[in-house]
């Protein structure tokens, strides 16, 4: 248990640092670390496995390391960065994210076992996942680091976007996870070097490279509703006894 409950932890501490670099106006430190503990998050559940240390209280770790990390984290830097020129109501859409993590990690806490989960059958999430959801919010956040236009910084701008995000991670629709991707065996050596290469240009020109990240994320968006929908008609079908 200690291995992925650390990792957890990590990703934690990392969430809040965003924050002590957000209050001093270090943006891109802020930034980067809600990414690493993105990348951290996303380990300390397949280290747990690997090890055969799940359990219970790592799966409520989780789930508070996520609405810290992922939630209250991004709402304060977006606050800090632009929304508090929003006159009155700009903490209420700052509130709006972190609030919409919470619900949808609660969701997924009050469904962990049910014996119905259709999309999780199906190798989909139900919304955008905390640290995705995360990620696209810091999009006006890359534009603005990328290009230096205050444009991107505006309240009027970064206020919608967060409620988009928002209702991206807490509604019902279908989007891909890690196990909706299958790789052929003709292009998994391809796939491997993209890999590399992503690594490459995330040192490189990390605020560029995060920017088309996250819209490749949205436009992937209606594809895996689309293939949700197609799985979801095959499983009659393929359930039906043969006469």
């Amino acid at each position: 248990m200690v291995a992925p409950n650390a990792v957890t932890a990590m990703a934690l501490c990392f969430g809040l640092t965003g924050v002590r670099y957000g209050i001093s106006g270090e943006w891109e430190r802020a930034v980067a670390a809600i990414i690493i503990a993105g990348v951290l998050d996303g380990l300390d559940g397949r280290i747990a496995r690997m090890l055969r240390g799940e359990s219970r209280f790592g799966a409520e770790l989780d789930s508070l390391s996520d609405v810290i990390a992922f939630g209250v984290a991004p709402a304060l830097i977006l606050y800090l960065w632009s929304l508090q020129a929003m006159p009155q109501a700009g903490w209420i859409f700052a509130l709006c994210h972190a609030l919409s993590c919470a619900l949808r990690l609660a969701r997924f806490n009050a469904n962990i076992d049910a014996d119905e989960q259709p999309h999780k059958s199906a190798g989909f999430l139900t919304g955008v996942p905390a640290p995705a959801g995360a990620g696209l919010t810091f999009m006006p956040l890359y534009l603005w680091l990328v290009t230096g236009l205050d444009i991107f910084r505006a309240w009027y701008v970064v206020a919608p976007w967060a409620v988009f995000v928002a209702f991206l991670m807490i509604s019902s629709i279908a989007t891909y996870s890690w196990t909706a991707l299958r790789l052929r065996k003709t292009v998994r050596l391809e796939a491997i070097a993209l890999a590399g290469l992503l690594a490459a240009l995330l040192m490189t020109n990390p605020w560029l490279t995060l920017l088309a990240i996250s819209g490749v994320y949205i436009l992937l968006i209606p594809f895996g509703m689309i293939s949700y929908a197609r799985v979801r008609r095959a499983k009659p079908i393929a359930a039906k006894p043969v006469v």
